[in-house]
């Protein structure tokens, strides 16, 4: 059986965009869940960058550059999006992240109109 990786860490971010569908309800545009999570992170002690640039590099050289919406302790990336289902694109642009970080875990949320949904990516190299 697979350990959970960042089991309680993972836990709070989760019980945090709950807690912002919930509050904020559903329909609204990305950049205010962002905020909203934002907040709750601060309130909540979690150490987190938002927007945080990462290059993507080959042979020493930088060919790309993404932005993550969130990096959470160093550990977790969490990308917000809006819609009611998980796209491969999202799926793949999360698990691109992970490779080029070198991060183990990502969150993919899509904020619907009635819930939100949650999937853990995980990079396995």
């Amino acid at each position: 059986m697979m350990e959970i990786i960042y089991k309680d860490l993972t836990y709070k971010i989760i019980g945090i965009l709950y807690d912002v569908h919930n509050k904020l309800g559903g329909g609204h545009k990305e950049v205010y869940y962002q905020r909203a999570i934002q907040l709750e992170f601060d309130k909540n002690n979690i150490q987190y960058k938002k927007e945080l640039y990462s290059p993507l590099t080959y042979d020493k050289e930088k060919i790309g550059k993404y932005y993550l919406d969130f990096l959470i302790e160093k550990k977790i990336i969490l990308e917000i999006k809006k819609g009611e289902r998980f796209n491969k694109n999202d799926i793949d642009q999360v698990y691109r992240y992970l490779q080029t970080s070198n991060l183990k875990l990502g969150i993919l949320a899509n904020f619907t109109r009635s819930k939100v949904r949650i999937k853990r990516i995980v990079n396995l190299k």
